[in-house]
């Protein structure tokens, strides 16, 4: 017990404020271990169209550079450890090295196969057959390039089935086949590439490209395989509207037929508007889903003025997907390694 004597209000107040001050700087390193979010955008500039993929223990995202066609000729991409902290490695391909590619360069997708990575492209936002563009292919031996000319010309420089050469994705299937689907102006392809991607081999029809065309189809088709069911994703509505959005179907098939199911990412009018031509990335042996996407912040009406951004997304117990809630916060940071 203390004697009244020796009690000191000074001595207590020196506690009393060293438990404060102790209390603050424990509770501000409580927060500074909580995982930060990614954040939405995800980084600076105006990117669009873009492919996440994992290789090895990094994430990767591969964006169109969101500009006017004249000064769409080039590439950057962007590597995470977690989500979160994003690194930039600019101009891993332009039109310097693809000599036939004169403008709007866009929409990319990349897979490794055999030690080697190879970038799918589209150029030129050709209209007709008579116009020169198309899919182009471009090869390195690190994902973050540089990139070298694959053919020297289109991998696919005509319309068939009625689908513009754009908006490529390269999907592997579990067999280790390898299939192009691309395909604008609402028409899609599906076609077998041969082993070194030069060109393609016939499918199981006899055909070279087969259309699988989903009901509201538009462009940026997406495909990946989820408890032995293929998931076909795609965008719908103008690109510079704020209509801009993704729906989906399944099959038992990467040929279909795919039965459009529902709108899964779309605007939020606190949010953003335009939110579409996405990508998904799948961190092996989870059930971890994330959307990769651009949108349109509020208040933007020029059909450039895009972000790229990442959000979570989930199934029901039916394997359906379910809405994607667009957000400002994005993701916790994801370590692909502990």
């Amino acid at each position: 017990m203390i004697s009244p004597r020796k009690f000191s209000w000074r001595r207590l107040n020196l506690v009393l404020t060293f438990s404060l001050l102790l209390g603050i700087t424990m509770s501000d390193l409580a927060s500074a271990e909580e995982p930060a979010p990614s954040n939405n955008p995800i980084f600076e500039g105006w990117y669009a169209d873009p492919e996440g993929i994992i290789f090895g223990d990094t994430y990767w995202i591969y964006p169109t550079y969101s500009a006017p066609y004249d000064q769409q000729t080039f590439f950057d991409c962007f590597s995470s450890k977690d989500l979160v902290h994003w690194t930039k490695h600019s101009r891993i391909l332009d039109n310097t090295e693809i000599k036939w590619a004169k403008r709007a360069m866009w929409a990319p997708s990349i897979i490794e196969k055999d030690g080697k990575y190879y970038f799918f492209f589209g150029a030129n936002d050709i209209q007709n057959n008579q116009q020169h563009g198309g899919i182009g292919v471009a090869v390195a031996d690190h994902p973050a390039g540089p990139f070298k000319d694959h053919l020297g010309k289109p991998l696919v420089d005509k319309f068939h089935n009625g689908a513009q050469p754009i908006d490529q994705f390269v999907f592997k299937d579990a067999d280790g086949t390898y299939y192009l689907i691309y395909g604008g102006w609402r028409h899609c392809n599906i076609a077998k590439l041969n082993d070194d991607f030069t060109g393609f081999k016939p499918l199981p029809n006899g055909q070279i490209f087969q259309e699988i065309t989903p009901q509201g189809y538009v462009e940026g088709p997406f495909m990946f395989i989820r408890d032995g069911k293929y998931y076909f994703m795609w965008s719908e509505g103008g690109w510079t509207g704020p209509d801009y959005s993704v729906a989906y179907a399944i099959a038992d098939s990467p040929f279909g037929p795919f039965k459009r199911i529902d709108k899964v990412l779309k605007q939020d009018a606190q949010v953003a508007t335009g939110a579409g031509h996405h990508s998904v990335i799948h961190i092996p042996g989870t059930e971890e889903y994330f959307a990769v996407y651009h949108r349109r912040p509020i208040g933007q009406t020029d059909g450039n003025a895009r972000v790229t951004c990442i959000d979570v997304m989930k199934f029901d117990d039916q394997g359906k997907i379910l809405p994607i809630k667009i957000t400002h916060e994005g993701v916790a940071a994801r370590p692909l390694v502990d």
